[in-house]
């Protein structure tokens, strides 16, 4: 039987998870929401043993890879995946980006050096861009108080629903090594995504604000220092996936919809 073993079991690979579980797989994994302590190696070398399967969503310690530089040497399977950041592109002022595109120059840096290394290794490496779907997304933050917009004019980013994460990854079982960018096809601003929760919930959008005025966290401001467009055309070749959920607002329906079950 196919068995997936996964490093580092938050949000999204537990979506990855469930979507396999339901057609018959076995998933073990280390993180939040594992079975297992990563530290423990007594018990995740045998479930490495068993896998079939091998997908890390574990971000860099420092400069270094966490999973590589303790289970590398026992991750000689014959898929291997990583899921990364759209974030190793960079700042390019609003520019299309594919898989060509260089990579490590923005605040991503570590995680461009990791993904380099499990591509070395023959991994599928997803370049993720903002991740959202049932319980972290924009209609959330507005219900909470904690929506902002921010008066940057030309800022524009990619995102991606949870879902279709988990069924890039899964389409991607059948794929060659390499890169691949899993995003929507319609990249906004955080403001226009903020406004059409606003809609959705019959409420007032939040005033526009500065930078300074807005009081971000350095993490959430450091978002608002780079502004690019993802393109999804390799993973739609070679994987032959498509977002089911591909814009924000189609995105956000759901999550609508998912929160008033």
């Amino acid at each position: 039987m196919p068995h997936l073993f996964i490093f580092g079991l938050g949000y999204s690979a537990k979506r990855i998870k469930r979507s396999l579980e339901r057609i018959g797989w076995t998933v073990e994994g280390t993180g939040s929401e594992g079975d297992l302590a990563f530290e423990e190696e007594e018990a995740v070398r045998p479930a490495l043993g068993r896998a079939s399967h091998v997908l890390s969503s574990v971000p860099p310690g420092g400069e270094a890879d966490p999973v590589l530089d303790c289970y590398g040497d026992g991750l000689d399977h014959a898929w291997l995946g990583y899921l990364s950041s759209t974030g190793v592109y960079g700042d390019t002022d609003g520019a299309w980006v594919d898989e060509s595109a260089p990579v490590g120059s923005g605040r991503r840096s570590a995680r461009a050096e990791c993904e380099a290394a499990w591509l070395a290794r023959g991994a599928r490496v997803f370049r993720l861009p903002g991740i959202y779907g049932p319980g972290r997304n924009a209609i959330e933050r507005v219900r909470e108080g904690n929506a902002h917009r921010i008066d940057l004019p030309e800022q524009v980013f990619s995102r991606i629903h949870v879902n279709d994460i988990a069924a890039g990854v899964v389409a991607a079982f059948g794929a060659p090594p390499g890169a691949y960018n899993l995003a929507d096809d319609q990249p906004a601003s955080q403001n226009a995504v903020i406004e059409e929760a606003c809609h959705l919930l019959g409420v007032e959008p939040p005033p526009m604000q500065s930078l300074d005025e807005a009081r971000l966290s350095p993490q959430a401001r450091a978002f608002y220092s780079e502004n690019r467009r993802v393109a999804n055309g390799k993973a739609k070749r070679v994987l032959g996936w498509a977002p089911r959920f591909a814009d924000y607002r189609a995105g956000l329906r759901d999550c609508l919809r998912r929160s008033s079950l």
